[in-house]
């Protein structure tokens, strides 16, 4: 028995493999959710430094500046974001109506954060790595 579940195992790591970068991430999305991603990204870089990097980290795409500025991801049912805890923290009263978690904001695949809120996340994030 120990045989077949280390087949499955294989199995699902195979079919999870690791995107070769963000684009092939985003081009596996499907719609709404890929352009709502899409959204989201472009905003994060409208806010962070020219040098950032895109990476793709614990599968899923990332900002890094050194280390990680912000993780964000597609899910069957929504779509999140990863800040950090003491960000999602900071603005907890502004998250009402989202699902967030110690280090996750949720939202609906078809509708990305406000701009104005998402872009003060990043920058806040930002702030607390220098």
């Amino acid at each position: 028995m120990k045989k077949g579940a280390s087949r499955t195992r294989c199995s699902r790591a195979k079919a999870h493999r690791v995107p070769g970068g963000v684009d092939e991430y985003l081009a596996s999305v499907s719609e709404p959710a890929r352009s709502t991603l899409n959204e989201v990204r472009r905003v994060i870089r409208s806010v962070v430094p020219a040098d950032v990097t895109e990476v793709i980290s614990y599968r899923i795409p990332a900002f890094k500046h050194g280390r990680i500025v912000v993780w964000y991801a597609a899910f069957s049912d929504h779509c999140s974001l990863f800040p950090t805890a003491s960000v999602i923290a900071r603005f907890k009263e502004e998250l009402r109506g989202y699902t967030i978690s110690k280090g996750t904001i949720q939202f609906a695949v078809d509708k990305p954060l406000p701009v104005a809120l998402l872009k003060k996340v990043i920058k806040a994030r930002l702030a607390e790595m220098d």
